[in-house]
C-alpha cells in the first residue's frame, strides 16, 4: 500500500472504471494519508483520523466499484452494507456494530487463504506421505518383522507408488479416507442483533458437539487435495492469523456504506424520519471509532477507511445529523453516464463488457467480432432505455447486451467454427423493435 502514491493508484482505478477523476483523486488521497499516518510518531499517528468520503452520484457510475476496486489494490478487507437496512424492523441498535463482525469474518478467510498458499509446497509434500502410507502402509517400527519386511522391498515398492502417484497412473483408483464432520447445531439463535449471544453460545457448544468422523471413497486426486488441506491447516498458526487480520482490519479496513440518503431525514420532519436519525446516531460510534466485540476479540474502528455513497436526489449531505456530517469531510460528486461513456466502458477496461462475451462464446467455438458502429448502436440504446425508465448507469450495458446476444448465446453449439459479426444493422434487427415499443423496452431491458 505504500509503495503506491496518488497517480498510481488513479492509473490502476483507469484500467478498470472509465471516467469520475474526482472520485479516483479523493480515495488515492485518503488511502495515501493512510500511508502517511503510518509513518508518523507513535503519539501523533494516533492523533491522525481517517479521510471518510461520501461519492454522491445516480446508481450504475461506479461508487461501490471504485471502493471495491481500491482494497483489491492494496489487499485490504473490503465489505459493503446497505444503511437502508438498518431502518428494518429489527435492525435497529447495537445491530450496526454487526458490519465490524463481517469485516473481521472476511479478513481471516483473507489472512488464512494467504498463510495457507505459504504453506503449500510442505502441505503437499505431507499429504504425499500419508496418501502413501493410506496405499502401502508402513509396518510399526519396533516390530521385529519391520526389518525383515524392509528388506523384502517394502521400501523400493513404496517409492514405486510414489513415482505412480506423480506420473499420474493412479488417478482412476479409488482409495477411503476418514473425514472429519463437524456437526452443529443449526438455528441455536436466530433474531438478527443477538450476535453477542449467538457468538458465546456457539463458542460453548462447539467444544459439545466434536466433529464426527466418516468415510468415504474418493479417487486418488481428490484424496491428495483433501489431504493437502487438512495438512495446510495444522501448518498454520490462527491466532497468528487472528492476530494479522485484526490487524489489518484496525489499520487497512474499507467500509462502504450505500444508500447512505435513505437515512438522511432528520428528527423535527416526524414519521419515519425518526427511525432514520435513530440509525445515523447508530452508525456514528463505528464510524468515530469504537471498540466491538467479535468473535476473535476485539476490534477497534477508529482508523477503518468510511466511504459511504448515495444518488441524494430527494436529500443532500447536510441532511445528515452534523456529528456524522464531520466525520465524512470529503464529498465528491459522480459523473452521470452517456453514450461516450458507455462505448468507453464496453470497449476499454481490462474485463470490459465485449471482451467477456468474446471470451465466452469463444469456449464454444464461436467467434464473435463487434463493429465499431455496432457498438455506438448498443451505446445509443443503453442511452435511451436510461432516459425513458428508471437510470440505472453502467448497469443497462448488461440488460442490453444479454438480450442481443441472446439468440447467439442460445444456439452456440450449433455455430461451433462460425464467425458472427455484431454490426450496427444487427443490434437494430435485434432490438429494434424494443425500442419502438417504450413499454416494451421498460420491462425488457
Amino acid at each position: 500500500m505504500g509503495y503506491l502514491i496518488p497517480k498510481q493508484i488513479v492509473e490502476e482505478l483507469d484500467k478498470y472504471i472509465i471516467g469520475q477523476h474526482k472520485a479516483k483523486r479523493a480515495v488515492a488521497i485518503a488511502l495515501r494519508t493512510r500511508w502517511r499516518r503510518q509513518q508518523l510518531s507513535a503519539d501523533l499517528r494516533d492523533e491522525v483520523m481517517p479521510k471518510n468520503i461520501i461519492m454522491i452520484g445516480p446508481t450504475g457510475v461506479g461508487k461501490s466499484e471504485i471502493a471495491r476496486r481500491l482494497a483489491r489494490l492494496v489487499d485490504a478487507p473490503f465489505l459493503k452494507v446497505e444503511a437502508s437496512k438498518y431502518t428494518e424492523v429489527g435492525y435497529v441498535g447495537r445491530d450496526v456494530e454487526s458490519m465490524v463482525r463481517d469485516i473481521t469474518d472476511i479478513a481471516v478467510n483473507m489472512i488464512r487463504a494467504e498463510k495457507t498458499e505459504g504453506v503449500q509446497e510442505k502441505a503437499k509434500i505431507l499429504a504425499e506421505e500419508r496418501l502413501l502410507d493410506i496405499l502401502f502402509p508402513m509396518p510399526p517400527r519396533f516390530e521385529p518383522q519391520a526389518v525383515q519386511e524392509a528388506a523384502a522391498g517394502h521400501e523400493p515398492t513404496r517409492e514405486k507408488l510414489r513415482k505412480q502417484l506423480k506420473d499420474g497412473s493412479m488417478n482412476d483408483r479409488y482409495i477411503e479416507l476418514e473425514l472429519k464432520e463437524k456437526t452443529m447445531p443449526v438455528g441455536v439463535i436466530s433474531n438478527i442483533g443477538m450476535e453477542d449471544l449467538e457468538i458465546n453460545l456457539k463458542e460453548m457448544l462447539g467444544g459439545m458437539f466434536p466433529g464426527k468422523r466418516k468415510n468415504r471413497k474418493v479417487k486418488v486426486p481428490e484424496a491428495l487435495d483433501i489431504l493437502v488441506q487438512e495438512e495446510a491447516q495444522k501448518l498454520i498458526d490462527m491466532d497468528e492469523v487472528v492476530k494479522e487480520a485484526t490487524l489489518r482490519v484496525e489499520q487497512s479496513g474499507i467500509i462502504f456504506i450505500d444508500e447512505i440518503d435513505k437515512v438522511a431525514g432528520r428528527e423535527s420532519r416526524g414519521g419515519p424520519d425518526v427511525s432514520r436519525e435513530g440509525v445515523q446516531r447508530d452508525l456514528l460510534p463505528i464510524v468515530e471509532g469504537s471498540a466491538v466485540k467479535t468473535r476473535y476479540g476485539i476490534v477497534k474502528t477508529d482508523h477503518v477507511l468510511f466511504i459511504a455513497a448515495g444518488a441524494f436526489h430527494i436529500s443532500k449531505p447536510s441532511d445528515l445529523i452534523p456529528e456524522l456530517q464531520g466525520r465524512f469531510p470529503i464529498r465528491v460528486e459522480l459523473d452521470s453516464l452517456g453514450k461516450g461513456e458507455f462505448i468507453r466502458i464496453l470497449t476499454e477496461p481490462k474485463n470490459a463488457l465485449i471482451k467477456q462475451y468474446i471470451a465466452l462464446l469463444e469456449t464454444e467455438g464461436v467467434k464473435t467480432e463487434f463493429t465499431k458502429e455496432g457498438i455506438e448502436e448498443i451505446a445509443a440504446i443503453a442511452e435511451i432505455v436510461n432516459e425513458r425508465t428508471e437510470n440505472i448507469g453502467a448497469r443497462r450495458l448488461h440488460t442490453v447486451m444479454e438480450r442481443l446476444l441472446d439468440e447467439i448465446s442460445f444456439n452456440a453449439p450449433e455455430h461451433k467454427g462460425k464467425k458472427i459479426v455484431i454490426d450496427a444493422d444487427y443490434v437494430k434487427e435485434q432490438l429494434g423493435d424494443i425500442i419502438k415499443s417504450e413499454d416494451l423496452s421498460r420491462y425488457i431491458l
